[in-house]
């Protein structure tokens, strides 16, 4: 007789627990949705609990909903695009500045290139200079 009433126990214990779990289950998608400040977390808690009563067969759809969005890009990968193309401008800026900086290094080089060829016909003029002086 004691066993049939732990029995019993066991079997109410096991339906409680997995009655608590698939509604936990059932809330995954929501908890997503409000740590990533979905716009429409309380849709996706409703349709939660609406999965309930279909078995769960729209519950991978609402984790797929939920985890769509995210706060600093939004839905999908437009500001991600956005942020590329004004990525892509700025890098092809900063590549025509180091064009520009090459050239005037190399200008720069050139003159003083040729300033160190014209000093010692500088010095060799001065000299026959002072030679005849």
């Amino acid at each position: 007789m004691f066993l049939d009433y732990f029995a019993l126990g066991i079997i109410f214990f096991v339906a409680i627990f997995i009655f608590y779990g698939v509604i936990a289950i059932h809330d995954i998608p929501y908890e997503i949705a409000k740590d990533r400040n979905h716009p429409q977390q309380d849709a996706i808690h409703v349709a939660g609990w609406v999965s309930l009563f279909t078995l769960h067969a729209i519950w991978p759809f609402l984790w797929i909903w939920a985890t769509l969005y995210r706060e600093d890009r939004g839905w999908g990968f437009n500001q991600v695009i956005e942020k590329e193309q004004i990525l892509d401008s700025e890098v092809k800026g900063l590549t025509e500045t180091v064009r520009k900086l090459e050239q005037r290094l190399a200008a720069v080089e050139s003159n003083h290139t040729a300033v160190e060829q014209v000093e010692p016909v500088v010095e060799q003029t001065s000299g026959s200079l002072e030679e005849k002086a």
